[in-house]
């Protein structure tokens, strides 16, 4: 088997350690026999539909959100991120990313910043630094990461948090939610990097793409998560 992982403005969006995401997918994907390709694409670069098996969507500054949010919808990258993700297909967006998967994110002085739509959500800027330790309650039992970020994000109705916060600030530190999910997307905030630390949810993401691609049940071989549970498991106790 072999899937095709997209990194989305890796050399834009790619802050407090995210692209560790795409090494942990590889290496779980590799253990188990399974090849995985990763392809780029960024400015100049144009994105089909069929070409990506998971979407990676990571973190930036202000200046990379507005060059990024401009060639979403001028490369028509888009659309096709979202007819991809309508078919199922996952995605996993990290704070800017997540940002610009929503309607949109209001920067402090400057004109909005248009999100594609994916996410039923919205980012305003603000002055408070929401920077720590996160742990969240979720489907995919506790997930811990680490947050840093000064934008705002709120769900709109009917958007489904992709958990709620036990320890940190989440979306916007009122309403105790954490991220976002729709069908096979997640959207949060949450750094680390998050999958190593989370290998349950790396397992998903890479189970769904396999299920997609093949269009059959895929049940994954077991690894030894002994150390990354551990991990799990520390932060938990020591942050929580």
């Amino acid at each position: 088997m072999k899937i095709i992982i997209g990194y989305l403005y890796g050399d834009l969006m790619n802050i407090y350690g995210d692209t560790g995401n795409i090494i942990a997918l590889k290496k779980r994907a590799g253990w188990r026999g399974i090849e995985v390709i990763i392809k780029m694409f960024s400015i100049g670069n144009k994105l089909k539909k069929g070409d990506v098996n998971i979407f990676f969507f990571g973190g930036g500054q202000d200046q990379a959100q507005e060059l990024v949010s401009r060639d979403l919808v001028s490369s028509n990258k888009g659309k096709i991120i979202k007819e991809e993700v309508e078919s199922g297909v996952p995605l996993l967006a990290i704070c800017g990313g997540y940002q610009l998967l929503g309607d949109h994110y209001k920067p402090h002085k400057e004109p909005k910043l248009p999100g594609i739509g994916l996410f039923p959500a919205y980012t305003l800027a603000s002055h408070d630094r929401m920077i720590g330790n996160i742990i969240i309650e979720s489907m995919f039992g506790k997930l811990v990461g680490f947050e840093n970020h000064s934008g705002k994000t709120y769900l709109k109705k009917g958007a489904i948090p992709l958990g709620m916060v036990n320890k940190g600030w989440g979306n916007n530190g009122k309403d105790k939610t954490e991220g976002c999910i729709y069908k096979n997307a997640i959207g949060c905030y949450m750094h680390g990097s998050l999958l190593p630390k989370n290998p349950k949810l790396a397992d998903w993401l890479l189970r769904k793409a396999l299920e997609v691609k093949y269009g059959k049940e895929i049940e994954l071989e077991p690894l030894d998560d002994t150390l990354e549970l551990l991990t799990h498991s520390y932060a938990v106790k020591k942050f929580g």
